[in-house]
Formats: structure tokens, C-alpha cells, sequence
């Protein structure tokens, strides 16, 4: 069992590939869904709200804002890869 501090301990983009990779193996659109709702979010409050809801009328978009590996928006979903990796998430 992988504890808080180790996966904490991990670059962003490390606990990135790990979450999508688990997701993307267990076929989990709930993970990716609410990587896109963070994101669309994380954008209007970062002051970007012309972009946030262009993103949101656009799900492709958003899906591969998801899966880019800007640091920025990895940065941003660094929460969600940790509860997600430690089983913090709806089934």
C-alpha cells in the first residue's frame, strides 16, 4: 500500500503518468471526467475565464488539456492524482 507521503514525495509528472495509466487501464472515465471539471475550474479561477468556458463547450479540447503534459496544468491536478492513486475516489 503506497502512503500519502510517498506519492507526495513524487514529481507531478510522475504522479501523473501513474494516474493515468491506472485509469486508462480500468477504463475509469469518472477520473478523466473530473480532471476536466478541475481543470475548466482551475482556469476561470487562475483568471482565465474567456478560456474556461471555451473548454467547456469544447469536451475534446478539454480531454487533451487532460492528457498534455504542461507542468502548469499538471501542477493544478497534482491533488487529484494523489487521492486517485491512493483510492480516494468514486468507483
Amino acid at each position: 500500500m503506497t502512503t500519502f507521503e510517498e506519492l507526495d514525495a513524487l514529481p507531478t509528472r510522475e504522479l501523473h503518468d501513474r494516474a493515468v495509466k491506472r485509469a486508462e487501464h480500468r477504463l475509469d472515465v469518472k477520473f478523466f471526467w473530473r480532471l476536466i471539471q478541475e481543470g475548466t475550474a482551475a482556469e476561470a479561477a487562475g483568471g482565465s475565464l474567456e478560456r474556461s468556458e471555451e473548454d467547456a463547450l469544447h469536451w475534446s479540447r478539454q480531454m487533451l488539456e487532460v492528457l498534455r503534459h504542461d507542468e502548469a496544468a499538471l501542477e493544478v491536478r497534482r491533488p487529484i492524482y494523489i487521492d486517485y492513486l491512493l483510492g480516494k475516489h468514486s468507483e
